[in-house]
């Protein structure tokens, strides 16, 4: 849980909350996210997801182009003395992040953002108009 603002730094070093750090582990995979930003998972995590991806039909386009961009995408980051992990310019181009983002804690997993798209979502730029009570509205079949 939780919002963090925090830069990357010329290496594409970027700090993770202790608090976060602690539940994550010692080694965490960041791939690819939906809309714009990375997911880190914890190791475990991504085991089950890897599991669900490789049941996906390979004779199904949508299914190959969702495993491709989610996989080879992943890559294995292990926190450093100072709490941070080593982005990949590949992942920090994906991400649009220039130097600051935001870590948002998500349910299963954490996001990283790039801090404009981050505040362009948190002020519903871009779900075209929709509030949050109106995503919400719409949600309550779920359950929510």
């Amino acid at each position: 849980m939780g919002e963090f603002r925090h830069s990357v730094d010329a290496k594409g070093r970027i700090i993770l909350p202790a608090k976060m750090r602690e539940e994550l582990g010692e080694c965490v995979i960041v791939t690819r996210g939906l809309d714009g930003c990375l997911n880190v998972y914890t190791q475990e995590r991504w085991q089950k997801i890897y599991e669900k991806l490789m049941t996906l039909p390979t004779t199904n386009r949508d299914a190959r182009m969702y495993v491709r961009l989610t996989t080879s995408k992943a890559t294995e980051c292990t926190f450093d003395s100072h709490g941070r992990i080593l982005l990949p310019q590949n992942l920090i181009k994906d991400a649009a992040i220039e130097k600051d983002a935001v870590i948002a804690g998500v349910g299963d997993h954490v996001e990283i953002w790039c801090d404009k798209l981050w505040d362009a979502v948190q002020e519903d730029e871009c779900y075209e108009g929709n509030s949050y009570e109106e995503i919400a509205e719409r949600l309550s079949v779920f359950g929510i």
